[in-house]
Order: structure tokens, then sequence, then C-alpha cells
């Protein structure tokens, strides 16, 4: 396993991130158990979760689950790099909800508890709240960091001009400001690049893509619907809006000779500003497969291929749309 720091920090993650979106809803609590152990033997120390995760709204199970493998004890939670996020609706009340001080306090202290831990390394805005200014949601991390429940802050489907807002806030507060933004990047959506990496990169911001396989397609979803694997209605429907694309994309990784999910993953890894890649496995070899990145190289000539399957803006912004 590889690794590097966090932003501007002196924190070091692994590089490739462990998803745990699945644990509880696709994933039994026993499997999930299994693959996080699984990740620390392969090097991965690096575990995004949200209180969210769990599919029954305000319970937290996904959270519930990693905080019953922390108690199991054996170093779990002194390796793990451990990152949650705040912001979806946890309750039927208003402020059961986004980045109010008061949701920030309330869910902090909720999310340790189920977690079992009495602190969160990295502690992420899931969404951008645009009814809550900046001084709120930066006083209310202070406070955190004071009381030692959380390290570090993060955020999560920020634009471009929201990093660039939430930094200068924090830096007129004296404070470190974000470390690192989640954002929705793959082959097939880089609509990042305009914007968002470039501000990431020139204000150390580390970016974590989430959807890094686009929910599959890039995975080699042809060959496994010709093995007679079945997809969900909108996954069938998303293989024939992209389908030329995927076509020659799956070609050319069997040209190369290498999984069409470690491509995804390498070429990810070789982006501007990108630490880790979010890998959200439902099985073991599901994350097995995944760890192959790590013992894959991608050379020049196969980035130039992949921009010609997928071209991106090929600027940012503003040469992207001016002169």
């Amino acid at each position: 396993m590889e690794y590097q720091q966090l932003g501007r920090t002196g924190l070091q993650v692994s590089r490739l991130c462990l998803g745990t979106m699945n644990f509880g809803p696709q994933t039994t609590e026993d499997d999930s158990h299994a693959i996080m152990d699984r990740a620390h033997e392969l090097g991965i120390n690096f575990f995004d979760t949200a209180n969210s995760y769990g599919g029954q709204k305000g319970e937290g199970v996904t959270e519930q689950i990693i905080g019953r493998w922390f108690a199991k004890g054996g170093g779990r939670r002194e390796r793990t790099v451990l990152a949650t996020k705040v912001y979806s609706i946890m309750g039927d009340w208003p402020n059961e909800r986004r980045l109010s001080a008061l949701n920030i306090r309330r869910a902090a202290d909720a999310s340790l508890k189920r977690l079992q831990t009495d602190y969160i390394d990295l502690y992420q805005a899931h969404h951008i709240d645009r009814y809550t200014p900046f001084d709120e949601f930066w006083e209310a991390m202070e406070v955190l960091r004071q009381q030692g429940k959380i390290l570090y802050v993060g955020s999560s489907n920020f634009a471009g001009w929201h990093l660039a807002k939430a930094q200068e806030a924090a830096r007129r507060r004296n404070f470190l400001g974000l470390v690192s933004e989640q954002a929705h990047y793959n082959l097939l959506n880089r609509l990042p690049e305009l914007e968002l990496l470039p501000a990431a990169d020139d204000y150390g911001i580390s970016v974590i893509p989430w959807s890094p396989l686009a929910g599959g397609l890039l995975s080699g979803v042809l060959k496994k619907l010709e093995r007679g694997r079945s997809g969900t209605d909108t996954m069938l429907a998303e293989v024939e809006k992209h389908r030329s694309k995927i076509e020659e994309y799956e070609a050319f990784c069997a040209e190369i000779g290498a999984d069409p999910t470690v491509v995804a993953l390498a070429w990810l890894l070789c982006q501007p500003a990108v630490a880790a890649p979010i890998v959200g496995p439902r099985t073991m070899a599901q994350l097995e497969g995944a760890n192959q990145v790590m013992h894959t190289g991608i050379d020049e000539d196969a980035l130039a291929r992949l921009d010609e399957i997928f071209p991106g803006p090929g600027h940012a912004a503003p040469e992207a749309y001016a002169w």
C-alpha cells in the first residue's frame, strides 16, 4: 500500500479509502467486520462513513457496525484514520439536519457514541448548506476541535467557489480550514476538472473521489451482463446511455490486459489533488479486486487513450469556455 499526506497536513492516509456505505443494507455485519479486517491487512488505514448510512433514518446503522468492530480491540481504532459526515436528515424535527452549530454539536456526539470512540479523525460536511454561514460552521468545528472530539475538517459535494469561500472564512479565524473534499469524480464525470480540482489543488485540499467506478459502469459491466448477471432498470438505462464509450473502454482494457475496475482507479490516482478514491465493496472479492490497483501502473499512452474515450473539458475554467 502507498500512503500520502492528506491535504496540507501531516496525516498519512492510504491511497485507497474504504467506503462503508454498503455495510448494513447490502453487507452483513459479520462480512463487514471481515472486510475491515482485510482492509487493514492490505494496509488500508483510511475508512469513510456517514451518520446517515445504513438505510434507517436516524439510526446510523453503519456507524454502529463500525463501532462494534472497533470495540473488538486489537488496535483496530488506533490503526484507522476515521472519517464520518454530518448534514443529512437524521430525524423529523427541523434541527436534525444540515450544518447549524446546534446540529453539528448533536450529530458529532451521536456519531461518537455509535462509533464507540472519543474522537473523529476527519469530520466532513456531507453537502453544502446554503442556509448556514461559514462563520457559524467554523465556530462549531473549532469548539469540537478544542474539545478533542475531532482533529480535521473536510467537505463533500462542494463546488470550487464553496471551497474558496470556506477557506477564506477559516483564514480570517486563523483556523486550518478544510483539508479534503469528497467529490463525484470518475472517467464518466469529469466536470470537477473545470473548477473544483484547480481550487482544491491551489488551496492544498486533497480530493477524495466517490463513485470512482460510476456506479459499476466502469467495472466491466458489459462483460457481467453478457454472463447473465442482472442489473437494475436504472443501471441498464445508464449502460445504454453510455454504451459506445463503455464498449470502447472495455475493449481498451482487454487490449492492455487490465481489469476495468483497476484502470478506472489507476486513472484517478494520476489526477491532480486526488489522494484516495473511495472503494465501497459489498463483498470481499470486490475489495481484493480494487486493491490490485496498487500493483498496476498506467502509462502516458494509456492516459491519452482514456482521454480520447472519455474526453474531459480539456482546460480548467475559464479557458474551458472562454479565450
